[in-house]
């Protein structure tokens, strides 16, 4: 299973990212050889719940989904900030279908905003979505995906985990996924 050259963006908010769901994924994408940009809604050091760093060069502006094979979106507690972003959720519009696309733990409701998960089965961390006033697995739903409640579904392209504790085997399940392409 060898993934070297693919290209695959990582999309992580400026504060509070999930911490193991950047970095783990992240360890493993750039092991196997594949070439890992990283971006948010603004450069410079974006902080992760837990305290991880990570230095970011690219705003979502600054980049162009056509240039990678795998869009993917990290969630945690800052996953409404990257979800408001009209970029964002562009970006995951326009990977639907073209490309390997990935979100974990809150960040699928940012798939779901963008029409990207209609007709798809998908998971989500379960929780209480301040903006919608309802569970995560009902803001799925809303959008047309149909929630099944495993640690990481795939469904075509589209692949999501729930959480942290899943991010091995979500980021297992991208690797896979572009070593079929």
């Amino acid at each position: 299973m060898k993934i070297k050259d693919a290209k695959i963006l990582m999309i992580i908010a400026p504060e509070k990212f999930r911490d193991e769901e950047f970095e783990i994924p992240y360890a493993k994408f750039t092991a196997e050889g594949a070439v890992v940009t990283v971006a948010s809604l603004k450069k410079g050091t974006a902080t992760g719940m837990f305290g991880a760093k990570f230095n970011v060069l690219h705003t979502l502006n600054d980049i162009s989904e056509k240039d990678f094979d795998a869009v993917i979106f990290v969630g945690g507690a800052g996953t409404p900030v990257v979800r408001a972003d009209k970029r964002a959720v562009e970006i995951a519009k326009n990977s639907a279908g073209h490309k390997v696309l990935g979100a974990i733990c809150w960040a699928p409701t940012i798939l779901a905003r963008s029409g990207a998960i209609k007709g798809k089965k998908a998971t989500v961390w379960l929780g209480d979505d301040a903006e919608y006033g309802m569970k995560t697995s009902a803001v799925l739903e809303k959008y047309g995906a149909g929630f099944v409640e495993k640690s990481v579904v795939v469904d075509g392209n589209v692949i999501t985990g729930n959480g942290p504790a899943a991010a091995g085997e979500f980021a297992d399940a991208i690797i896979k996924k572009l070593s079929q392409k």
